[in-house]
């Protein structure tokens, strides 16, 4: 049996968690999140605490016991509190344009790239910084990660755009390697 799998998922004040079929439906202030459940999973909703229980104890099976409390916790956590990522732009003329749920980005290429979010993330900028955020975490995560991808940190400046606190592997240049070499 899974350890974290054990564990409860204690329901906050104001978050309900009702069960469709293979589907919990996990709702609150902020909105409704759905996690569908596996069928070798029993899910028992008590007042203010969800509990998880599996029917086998072959492996595969133990490891979705964790998985699916780890997805109703976040869950939970998303429809009551939400779930961020900040990007920051780090480059000469590096900037960023708009809000809501379209940005445009001026990151070096030859035309503005525009992003549009998907429904129930949004974007909030601040000088050359990105939060989004949204409720379902999975969703906040992929959307960091594409407009990451737009252009990821070189390893010789570290221009581009990076998570806040990311640390960014930097390499030596031309010119370094040349006198290490000649010395």
């Amino acid at each position: 049996m899974s350890r974290i799998g054990k564990q409860p998922v204690e329901l906050p004040a104001g978050v309900t968690v009702t069960q469709q079929g293979v589907t919990l439906m996990v709702r609150g202030a902020k909105g409704t999140v759905s996690v569908v459940v596996p069928q070798a999973v029993a899910v028992k909703i008590a007042d203010s605490s969800v509990q998880f229980e599996v029917s086998s104890q072959e492996k595969d099976i133990k490891s979705l016991h964790g998985l699916v409390r780890s997805l109703v916790k976040n869950a939970v956590l998303g429809v009551s509190k939400g779930w961020e990522k900040q990007l920051e732009l780090v480059g000469v003329g590096y900037r960023v344009a708009g809000g809501g749920n379209e940005i445009t980005l001026t990151v070096g290429f030859s035309h503005p790239v525009k992003f549009t979010a998907p429904q129930g993330v949004t974007f909030t900028l601040k000088d050359n910084k990105i939060l989004v955020s949204g409720i379902d975490k999975k969703i906040v995560g992929e959307v960091a990660a594409q407009v990451r991808h737009i252009r990821p940190p070189e390893p010789y400046k570290g221009k581009g755009i990076r998570y806040v606190n990311e640390v960014v592997r930097r390499k030596a240049g031309k010119a370094v390697k040349a006198a290490g070499a000649a010395a």
